[in-house]
């Protein structure tokens, strides 16, 4: 599925396939990332968030079609500083300091961020006279994202930024974010925290074994996952025929209890009414969560 914005992008992938022997880790992607947006990418373990994010850095080339940051290769954008990233494998340097870091990184650009401006946008001006390895590990995931944005890139990536992070870490991260994606820039990141991306993305992709299944606000994939879910006690009763009452796209049962994903949620309870099933009975909106699982476990079937 591809976003269509009138926008120039900023990341564009066409058809894009990468392969480790049998398995098809990007599988004819097509995706375009308009300049400015914030987009979030949730998959499974294995779906193929990491092999996307490795094309999009020009880490590894895909073995058809292409991958464009800016209209040119990602490596050439790389090189120009247009793209900052914030990977999951980064370790402390020892005995310097986080002025001392950044301002190394910075010096390897063409037209850097100054540091104090990438210092402050982290929220980490305060820790510039420590010491890398001596910091917190919310504190050094900011350094990661200062260090990122030490290039001034018009497109960050940020791969998993609040993994292992307390609350009040993931606060303080987010909060830099947003000052960076308020001033124009473009936004890609990775998580695992459902509800971060429906707080912080405009748009959310979910890929699952290598193709972007959904793509859309948080709202969106709600909705294309049926907007309401009906749960009652089954109270004995079998299931049969469940599947079949108006609204209802599929069932699930959680020990004694019956969920209903529906798109007409009054349809649905008034047709459960008719046959006496209405102990315990409960309409709620799905969840961002209900969602993704209802996406990814639909394209496993049909896979």
């Amino acid at each position: 599925m591809m976003k269509k914005t009138g926008t120039p992008s900023a990341v564009s992938f066409t058809g894009a396939v990468k392969t480790y022997g049998t398995v098809r880790a990007v599988d004819g992607v097509d995706l375009r990332i308009a300049r400015g947006e914030t987009v979030a990418l949730l998959g499974r373990n294995g779906a193929g968030k990491s092999t996307t994010i490795s094309l999009l850095l020009g880490l590894t080339e895909p073995e058809a079609g292409t991958v464009e940051l800016f209209g040119v290769a990602p490596e050439r954008a790389v090189r120009a500083g247009r793209v900052g990233a914030m990977l999951q494998e980064a370790r402390a340097v020892p005995r310097v300091t986080v002025r001392e870091l950044v301002s190394f990184v910075a010096g390897r650009y063409p037209s850097p961020m100054p540091v104090a401006q990438a210092l402050e946008l982290a929220g980490i001006a305060e820790l510039a006279g420590r010491r890398v390895d001596r910091l917190s590990g919310g504190q050094t995931q900011r350094v990661r994202f200062a260090v990122a944005l030490a290039g001034n890139p018009s497109l960050i990536v940020l791969d998993e930024p609040t993994a292992a992070l307390d609350v009040e870490a993931r606060r303080a991260f987010w909060d830099s974010m947003r000052a960076y994606a308020r001033r124009g820039h473009t936004v890609l990141f990775s998580t695992h925290y459902l509800e971060e991306a429906d707080a912080h993305a405009d748009r959310i992709l979910v890929i699952d074994r290598g193709r972007i299944v959904a793509d859309g606000t948080g709202e969106q994939l709600r909705r294309a996952a049926g907007g309401n879910l009906v749960s009652f006690d089954l109270a004995g009763r079998g299931t049969e025929g469940l599947t079949l009452l108006p609204g209802v796209r599929s069932l699930e049962v959680r020990g004694e209890r019956a969920l209903l994903r529906t798109d007409d949620s009054d349809a649905a309870v008034i047709a459960l009414a008719e046959l006496g099933a209405i102990r315990g009975l409960e309409v709620a909106p799905a969840s961002l969560d209900d969602a993704f699982l209802a996406l990814t476990s639909r394209t496993r079937k049909t896979v």
